[in-house]
């Protein structure tokens, strides 16, 4: 498999970088990468070198497709630009593996733009996915804590540490605890959602998860983190795992009640499971269904959150 990644740099909060080392961990041949700036994709090409990745470098999309043909492409710019990219791809038939959230901000019906995306991509037999990446720590959590269909799952809490603060926190890290609730849980909806933003990097996210096997009480617990690592725990009831990396070697571990246990990078498993998928033609767990309903909901939770928001600023 040829791959090219957009956003393939460091800034800020990307995983381009990682994501293009596990493609070639798994023998894809990571062949080029888009940015922005000649500046910004030089240092990107340098960073991936340290893996074994020669990449050549573009500013402009249709140039890299046109002299590097490759067979998928990796989006993991800014979500703005994940609209875009996607339309092109699929209209150029190649397979997709995109950060989350699948898109944002633009255009306006979100839901109807996925689909027809998504369509697109049935139509022209590729593979989309979305790397949301924490249901496949699942196996890892369960490792740990015991089976979930053994236990109630009456109650589910994530705290996360996005870097960026505010309303922007929602788009950032939503998609995670909601693909988590999906995989476990099924197909849902948000109801009686509540949002708190007392400081600007904080945030808390209220809400009952409805699906067939009943309601989850859901916990979101944002603070907004700039330093490296980002503090992150999750967890059904009261089986709450926390996780450490080790940077020097960027090694992952779970913790929970006195034991730790070092786990494969869940980005890693993502990548392999959407190249398992394009090989063979057949769903990636991150696909269609999933993403429509994660977008959905991620949606319901930020426009909460904005009425909340006019209310009090009317109240004031």
């Amino acid at each position: 498999m040829r791959v090219s990644i957009i956003g393939a740099g460091r800034t800020r909060n990307g995983i381009g970088e990682y994501i293009g080392r596990y493609f070639h961990a798994n023998g894809a041949d990571v062949t080029s990468v888009l940015g922005t700036t000649e500046g910004t994709i030089e240092r990107a090409t340098i960073a991936l070198r340290k893996y074994g990745i020669l990449s050549t470098p573009y500013t402009n999309f249709h140039r890299m497709v046109e002299k590097d043909k490759p067979d998928a492409v990796v989006i993991a710019s800014p979500s703005s630009t994940h609209y875009e990219y996607l339309v092109k791809c699929v209209e150029m038939g190649l397979s997709v593996f995109c950060e989350k959230p699948f898109i944002w901000q633009q255009p306006q019906d979100l839901g109807r733009a996925a689909e027809d995306i998504l369509e697109g991509a049935r139509a022209q037999k590729i593979t989309v996915a979305m790397n949301s990446q924490w249901p496949f720590a699942m196996n890892a959590y369960e490792e740990m804590c015991g089976k979930l269909e053994e236990k109630r799952q009456d109650r589910f809490f994530m705290l996360m540490s996005p870097f960026s603060p505010g309303k922007e926190m929602i788009p950032e890290s939503v998609p995670h605890p909601l693909s988590l609730l999906y995989c476990s849980r099924g197909e849902g909806e948000v109801r009686d959602l509540s949002v708190e933003s007392p400081l600007e990097r904080e945030m808390l996210i209220r809400f009952n998860y409805l699906s067939k096997r009943g309601e989850c009480d859901v916990t979101i617990r944002l603070i907004s983190q700039r330093e490296q690592p980002r503090e992150f725990r999750f967890g059904f009831d009261d089986r709450i795992v926390s996780r450490r990396i080790d940077l020097k070697n960027y090694e992952i571990y779970f913790q929970h009640e006195g034991k730790e246990m070092k786990i494969v990078d869940p980005v890693a498993l993502s990548v392999k499971n959407f190249m398992e998928a394009a090989g063979k033609g057949t769903e990636p767990l991150i696909g269609g269904a999933h993403i429509l309903n994660n977008l959905r909901l991620l949606k319901n939770v930020y426009d909460g959150y904005e009425a909340d928001e006019k209310k009090a600023s009317w109240k004031r």
